[in-house]
This record gives structure tokens, C-alpha cells and sequence, in this order.
């Protein structure tokens, strides 16, 4: 396939897809001339032009350029990049170092799935998936706008599209279509509002049409911008960005795990994780002191509810300076008993570190301060004069610049010193926050002092607590009352140039305002004049700070320990991210409604951006929680990918263990979640290799069924288990939707015959989670749950094998050590039942003790296996059985076994 260039066309129409066809409608009424196509070169695979404004500068919200270049390429069978950028080539583009480039195949156009053409004059383009001849992009719906501070492109849609993606946000997972704006520049935002910007960049749009396939456009940009989505003037989505270049990139699918595998190939494959990052991990910003720690870890212990890793939030630090320990509250040695203790029962634990740096040097040695002046790597005024200053928990605050080339060995030198595994605080991975950058003295910030944290209070820790009659059971002498007292102590010391932005600009108040929730773009952040090292402007990478630290951090944690797997969990992120870390959804809310947009939430990373190892605090970070809302959350975050109870300093305790109902909950669902900890390790390793999603929308596995498009409230946990949790306060009841197939309850393993319909699962308790098996799959998971992921990783396995309707099932285990950054052996086993047959074939490398206990094949005629105590009824669905057969099977080596 040729480009084809067209001399003639009718002006002022626009073409949008709707089914297989085209409809003419009126063009919006634009002032703005657009720009003309010549000196066009196409090589096949290669297509270049020079793009010249067609008339007078409209100069919309600055000054049109006159001289663009248009580049498209062919780069694979399913992917084409189309890339509109300046003539001069000084309009930000995202460095390659930060977002490496895919490679490119420069195929024929003829092997391509995608189509591009052109009209000349004015400019526009459109795609076309050439095996339906549907139109899925095109931008004659209105002219092209390319200003110093103000990028414009729009595209027809089909009516009432499914849209999917353009995050982080809260706003439902089909996005709304109507009026409805998305804005991306990353902000601190507390309560996650939906309609607003939150803390993540991610302009990708998932194109779901049903039958006619499935189609992905990523915009690789890190400007703010407002994307807009509305149906007057006919159906449209357009980009309002406040500067670099459109540099597109189409995703042929056709379907919607397709779309997600593309992406993946464009971003980055996800990082693997630690096998024991999957464990229950629990935290709260208000833990006074390490004897708080220490109770809270016996607590769980002794309501026999399993907990892998103990967090703590900035409580740690001193007047909650980074790099620095609270020496009354958390002193060294104690921290390195409550460590060692940990380490000791295969646990873990994990602190925060924020970017911003106190200036301060008084009382406590602020060495992370000291040192950054030293190597001259925090941000500058934007006059040059002396460090930017904010003001972030610790009050008045200094921001690592990233791009300086010292700020690795910089953020290196401080983990190296205050992470020692021999002489300081041996963490065991990271948590980052307040890296949108988050700034609590509003710009213009005049005084630091006056906006210490969010209440405009200068940061004051909460009183000591007698520790006196304080006994933490099984935790060292140390922590005991009789000598706890004396190991307290009292405070004592102890540019310009390529790609790097266009000149002239108004850095602070451009012309366009972007819908940030904020106010000012640079309101509560790094004001967005101020230069980084390498000549660029937080104007332009303001979006990228949060991914940088991110960088840099896994580099730091790789500096301590080059072999094993870092897990970090970040705010703020980039498209991207997800080759680097994992992803906690910020300061939600005890809320119902939280409760459930988390769900969609997770889906949107974990499906859609590529970064799976993703989950929300569990019950709520603000506000209370009820012993309802906590339950019922117990086990909905029990499926989410990061699992962790954390909630707020001015919110109640909401430990698991401190309601009955909830401890009960707690129980179960860890139970069930390390039961299926390889199953969804297995899911994991897969998306790391190749894109396919270890979370479903219900829409990936029933592209062609609308009754799923829709739907953000149940999800697949890997390919086969369905979840559909409860959904409003109180309830025992929930309408669920079983698309057409065979279903097997998970905790009964009743078979259901479903015609693809809406049913109603009735008398649900508050410690259970309706989950179902999908036919066709085998469900490996450990014989016994354990308290610990290291215990977990000695129990044997089974395989449930849940057979469709042709009597057939498959399924696939992935093995490892669970740690090592590179594995010197593993085993990839592929598990298929037919005829009565089991075949276990593939690579089985990693040798392991434990085998394949037993198999039960679920829908047999005899109900000998399965546990009905924490089930629920279903209302008028056939159901069967289930049968037992006997192991061990060994794990080392290709078997067949018959039943």
C-alpha cells in the first residue's frame, strides 16, 4: 500500500466512521488555516512532507508556526507511527533515555494492517484498518493547529463510542463521550475527584467497536493537555496540548488484548516482581513510634491473619526530613531489632522517601541535604539564583533535578548510607510519594515557612507515649517496658537546544489553560519556568518528574543489591512507569464509591497502561472505614495485584484485626489469594514477556459480547477467575454478569450453563467474594495457605481443571526463586486435559521439593471435592459436581497422567 496524495477534496467536509462506512458531515467553523502538504517523499514504508501554514496565522493562544514536518512510518504489521513535529526541531519531544523508541520494521505497506492517506491542502490524515475499510482516524473534522505553546488535532469518532483509557483518572471505564473532558498534568490530589487530573500521565485510548475489531492511538507526549471527547458537530475526540509535538502511534489489534500486547511493545514490558511483593502488606501514616510498628506486626500475628510486610509512612523521620531517622521515636537500634525481628519471621519491611529535601541543617545532621548542595544537583530559581525552595512535609524544601548528571550517584550515595544493610535501616523495597512534584506552598511561593504541610502548620510530631506497661509478645527484650524506656532518646545532634523547547515562551501563564483541577500549572508543584540541568523547562517534562524519580530509585535499590528484584511502589507516573515499578492509587477515601472505582482503576493499569503490579489502599486512606466497607474491601483487595491496608493519620485504626467481621474476611481472602499466588505469579512472568494482561476487563475475553462493554465492576484475575464483589453498603445480594460458557463456582465448584445473562448470587456473607472459574481452564494453586509467602513456597500444589464444554481445559504454571533480578533457571509448564487425559509438557528447569499433590477435575459426576462453608446461592443455573484424583506428580519432568 501506497501513500496516495489527493490534489482534489471537499473542503470543509469531514469524514467519520460508523460501522464499515463513511458519513459526511459540516466541519466545525475554524478560523485557523490548517497547513499544506508538499515535497513529498514516500520510499513505501517511509513517507515524508513538508507542512506549510495554508493562509493567515490564526494564532489562537500564541503564535502558529509556519514550517512543520510530517513523518510517517510503517514500523511493524500492526503498528504505524505518524509523527508531526517543527521544521527547526525545537519543540520539546520526550528524551529517548527516558522513553526509549520501539524499533522499527520499516515494512511494506502493503503487509501493513493499517492504511494511511492524506488530503494536501489544508492537511489531514486519516487510518484505515484495511480488512473492514473502516476509517478509525481522521482528522478532517477540524484544521490542524501547531502553536509555540498550543497543539491542536482532532478526530471523527463513531456515535456512543467505547473508549477506554487517557488516565489516571477516577471517572468511569467506559469514558463518558458527551462534554466530557480528560485532563493529563500530574497533581497531587488528595480524595481522588473524579472529573479531575490526578496523579498519573497516560494518553492512550483503547477504540473497542464489537465485531469490527479493536483499535489503540497512543500519543507519545509528556505536554499537559485537555483531551476532549463530545458529540456536537458529530462525535469527536480531540487533543488540547500546551506544547511539544503530535507524535502518534496507531495500534491495529484487532482485538483487545492485541491492542494491550502493541502497547506493551511501544512502553515497555512490565518489571517482574518479587514473589513476595504479592504477599498482604500493611501501613498507616500515624504509627507514633517503632513500638506502634512492633504491636501492630504481634497483633496479626496473634489474630492468625498472615501479614508479609510491615510499611511505615514518613512517621520515621525526623520533623519528617527524607534521609533521616526520628531518634526519640524510631531510633537505629531499635529499627534494626524491628528489622531483624521481621527478616527473622520471613518478613518484610518498607519505609517512604519523598523527593523533596529539607534545607534545613539543625539539631539532626541532614546529610541528604548537605550532600545534594555539595554536588549541586537541586533544582534552581528560575533566574539562577540560588535553589527553588517550596515547602513539603518537612516545611521549607529543596527538589532533586533529575536531569543534572550527578542525581544517580547523588540518590545512589544517600540509600547506599541510610539503607545500610549493616549500620542502617535495612529495607526490603521502596515506597515514593509526592513526585507529581507535590508542593504545599502555593505558587507564587513567597514564604516556605508559612505552608510547612497541607494545614499551614509547621509539622509537629505527636507526643511520646508512656511506654511503661506497653508488652509486645514475642518481639526482643529491647521493645519490653523494662528497658524500653531507656533506649528512647532525646533530640540531639548526632537551556535551550534540540527538542528541549521552543524560546520566547511564556512559561508560567500560556495562553491555553489546561482544565488542571489545581488551578495554575504551576500551582502546588515545581513552578513551571524553572530550568532543569540540561537546558529544558518544567513547563515541558513537569509530567515526567514523577517517572524520573522513579528511575532512579530502582537504580539506587539495584546499587545496594545488584541481584535481586526491586519492588517499588510510586504515585505519580508516565507511561512507561511499568517497565520500572508498581503503582499505588493514591489518597482515596473510606468510601463506598471509592470502593468501587478502584476497581476500574486497577483495570486501567494493569490492562491498558501496562503497569500491572498496581492496587488502592484497602479500606481507605481518608476518612473512617466501617467494619462493612472494610470487610467487604478485605476481599476485593485480596484480588488486586498489590494488596495493602493503609489509611491516614486523622482517620480511625483500621487494621484488619480490630473487628471480628473484618479479621474473618482477612482471613479468607489471604487465604484464597495465597493459595492462587503462582497462578497470578505465573500471569505476571507472562505479561513481563509478552503484554498479554494478568487483569481482564470482562471485554478482553468477549470482545463481540456488548453486554461487557460496559461493565467496570467485575473483572477477570488472570485469564479465569472471575470476581464480581459486592457493591453497596450492607448488601448480601449482586447482580453479576456470566457471559456465554461454562462457569464453575469457586467455592462450591457447582458447574453453571450460562446463555450469556444477567444473574443475581444471593446470601453472600461479608468475609466472602463471589469468584468463578472459567471452563476451558487449569487453576494450579497450593494445597495450603500459609502466613508467610516463604512458607507458601513449600506447600505442594493442586490443579483444579475446570473442562469446557468439549470436555477440554488448559492452563500453565511459571517457576522461579521469587527474587533474583535474573534467574539462572525456571520452569514453564503448560498443563492440557483432553479425554480424560492430563499432558504436562514445556521447560522444567527449576528444580523443586514440592509436586502436584492432587487433581480434581471440576463438573465430574461425583461431588467429592470443594467447599461450600463461605459460599452462596446462585438463583436457577444448572450445576454439577466435581472429582478428586490422587498425585504426586512431579514438577521436574514432561508426564501424562489418565483419569
Amino acid at each position: 500500500m501506497r501513500l496516495y496524495q489527493v490534489t482534489v477534496v471537499l473542503l470543509g467536509l469531514a469524514t467519520s466512521a460508523l460501522g464499515g462506512g463513511l458519513v459526511r458531515r459540516q466541519a466545525t467553523n475554524d478560523s485557523c488555516p490548517g497547513y499544506t502538504a508538499s515535497n513529498v517523499q514516500d520510499d513505501g514504508a517511509r513517507v515524508t512532507a513538508d507542512l506549510t501554514l495554508a493562509g493567515t496565522a490564526c494564532n489562537a493562544y500564541g503564535t502558529d508556526l509556519v514550517d512543520l514536518k510530517l513523518e510517517v512510518v510503517y514500523e511493524t504489521e500492526s503498528r504505524l507511527h505518524v509523527k508531526i513535529y517543527d521544521a527547526e526541531e525545537l519543540a520539546y519531544q520526550v528524551p529517548e533515555s527516558l522513553f526509549p523508541r520501539p524499533s522499527s520494521n520499516d515494512i511494506d505497506p502493503a503487509d501493513s494492517a493499517l492504511a494511511f492517506s492524506y488530503t494536501s491542502s489544508p492537511f489531514t490524515f486519516s487510518i484505515r484498518r484495511k480488512s473492514t475499510n473502516e476509517t478509525l482516524f481522521d482528522t478532517s473534522a477540524a484544521s490542524l493547529i501547531f502553536e509555540e505553546q498550543y497543539l491542536r488535532l482532532r478526530t471523527s469518532l463513531p456515535s456512543s463510542p467505547y473508549l477506554y483509557g487517557l488516565g489516571e483518572h477516577t471517572d468511569p471505564f467506559r469514558l463518558n463521550t458527551t462534554n466530557y473532558t480528560r485532563t493529563l498534568w500530574n497533581r497531587d490530589a488528595y480524595g481522588v475527584p473524579t472529573g479531575s487530573n490526578l496523579y498519573g500521565h497516560h494518553p492512550i485510548y483503547f477504540d473497542h467497536r464489537g465485531s469490527a475489531g479493536t483499535h489503540g492511538v497512543f500519543l507519545l507526549s509528556a505536554a499537559g493537555m485537555d483531551i476532549k471527547i463530545n458529540d456536537t458537530d458529530g462525535q469527536y475526540l480531540e487533543y488540547n496540548a500546551l506544547g511539544g509535538i503530535f507524535d502518534l502511534y496507531f495500534l491495529a489489534g484487532p482485538t483487545p488484548k492485541d491492542v494491550s500486547v502493541q502497547y506493551s511493545e511501544i512502553s515497555g514490558k512490565a518489571v517482574m516482581q518479587p514473589y513476595w511483593g504479592f504477599g498482604f502488606h500493611q501501613c498507616r501514616y500515624g504509627y507514633r513510634d517503632v513500638f506502634a510498628l512492633a504491636e501492630v506486626v504481634t497483633n496479626y500475628s496473634q489474630a492468625d491473619i498472615p501479614l508479609e510486610t510491615m510499611w511505615t509512612d514518613i512517621d520515621y523521620m525526623y520533623l519528617r526530613r527524607v534521609f533521616t531517622l526520628d531518634p526519640e521515636r524510631f531510633p537505629i537500634n531499635l529499627m534494626r531489632e524491628l528489622v531483624d525481628y521481621l527478616h527473622d519471621h520471613q518478613q518484610h519491611y518498607v519505609v517512604m522517601v519523598d523527593p523533596a529535601v529539607s534545607n534545613r541543617d539543625d539539631v539532626v545532621s541532614n546529610t541528604g541535604y548537605n550532600e545534594g548542595v555539595e554536588m549541586d544537583i537541586f533544582h534552581k530559581n528560575a533566574n539562577g539564583s540560588g535553589y527553588y525552595t517550596g515547602s513539603v512535609w518537612p516545611g521549607p524544601t529543596v527538589f532533586p533535578d533529575w536531569f543534572h548528571p550527578s542525581s544517580q550517584e547523588y540518590w545512589d550515595n544517600q540509600f547506599l548510607r541510610f539503607f545500610d544493610a549493616e549500620t542502617g535501616v535495612d529495607i526490603d523495597a521502596l515506597w515514593i510519594d509526592m513526585n507529581e512534584a507535590a508542593n504545599f506552598c502555593p505558587y507564587p511561593c513567597l514564604d516556605p515557612e508559612a505552608y510547612s504541610d497541607e494545614s499551614g502548620n509547621p509539622p509537629q510530631p505527636p507526643p511520646v507515649r508512656n511506654n511503661s506497661d506497653r508488652v509486645i509478645p514475642g518481639f526482643p527484650q529491647a521493645f519490653q517496658p523494662s528497658t524500653s524506656q531507656t533506649r528512647l532518646r532525646s533530640r540531639q545532634a548526632n537551556g535551550t537546544g534540540k527538542y528541549l523547547g521552543i524560546p520566547g515562551r511564556d512559561l508560567i501563564n500560556p495562553g491555553y489553560k489546561i482544565n488542571n483541577a489545581a488551578g495554575a500549572i504551576s500551582m502546588n508543584t515545581i513552578p513551571t519556568d524553572v530550568k532543569n540541568y540540561v537546558g529544558s523547562y518544567q513547563y515541558d517534562t513537569h509530567n515526567l518528574y514523577g517517572l524520573m524519580m522513579s528511575i532512579a530509585s530502582r537504580n539506587a535499590l539495584l546499587a545496594r543489591r545488584p541481584n535481586r528484584r526491586p519492588l517499588i511502589i510510586t504515585r505519580s507516573t508516565f507511561a512507561g512507569a511499568g517497565s520500572h515499578v508498581g503503582k499505588w492509587l493514591g489518597d482515596n477515601l473510606s468510601l463506598w464509591e471509592h470502593y468501587r472505582t478502584s476497581i476500574a482503576n486497577i483495570l486501567e493499569f494493569a490492562s491498558l497502561f501496562q503497569l500491572p503490579m498496581v492496587g488502592a489502599d484497602v479500606c481507605g486512606f481518608g476518612g473512617n472505614t466501617t467494619e462493612t466497607l472494610c470487610a467487604r474491601w478485605a476481599t476485593l483487595g485480596a484480588f488486586y495485584p498489590f494488596f495493602r491496608n493503609h489509611n491516614g493519620d486523622t482517620s480511625i485504626s483500621q487494621e484488619f484485626y480490630l473487628w471480628p467481621t473484618v479479621a474473618e474476611a482477612a482471613r479468607n481472602a489471604i487465604s484464597v489469594r495465597y493459595r492462587l499466588l503462582d497462578y497470578i505469579y505465573t500471569h505476571l512472568h507472562r505479561q513481563s514477556k509478552t503484554g498479554l494482561p494478568m487483569l481482564n476487563p470482562l471485554f478482553f475475553h468477549y470482545p463481540e459480547d456488548t453486554n461487557t462493554f460496559s461493565i467496570e465492576h467485575q473483572f477477570f484475575y488472570g485469564d479465569n477467575i472471575l470476581v464480581s464483589p459486592v457493591l453497596e453498603e450492607n448488601a448480601t445480594d449482586v447482580t453479576i454478569y456470566l457471559p456465554k460458557g461454562i462457569f464453575y463456582d469457586y467455592w462450591t465448584h457447582e458447574k453453571i450453563v450460562s446463555n450469556g445473562s444477567f444473574v443475581q448470587l444471593k446470601d453472600i456473607p461479608f468475609t466472602s467474594i463471589p469468584l468463578h472459574i472459567r471452563g476451558g481452564s487449569i487453576i494450579p494453586l497450593r494445597a495450603e495457605s500459609t502466613n508467610t509467602t516463604t512458607e507458601l513456597r513449600k506447600q505442594n500444589f493442586v490443579l483444579w481443571i475446570a473442562v469446557n464444554e468439549t470436555d477440554q481445559a488448559e492452563g500453565s504454571l511459571y517457576l522461579d526463586d521469587g527474587d533474583t533480578l535474573n534467574q539462572n533457571a525456571t520452569s514453564e509448564i503448560k498443563f492440557a486435559y483432553a479425554n480424560g487425559t492430563l499432558a504436562m509438557t514445556g521447560t522444567f528447569n527449576y528444580r523443586t521439593d514440592v509436586v502436584i499433590q492432587n487433581v480434581t477435575v471440576l463438573g465430574s459426576a461425583a461431588d467429592v471435592s470443594g467447599n461450600s462453608s463461605s459460599g452462596y446461592r446462585n438463583g436457577n443455573l444448572r450445576v454439577g459436581g466435581s472429582a478428586m484424583v490422587r498425585g504426586p506428580i512431579s514438577l521436574d519432568r514432561a508426564s501424562s497422567r489418565s483419569f
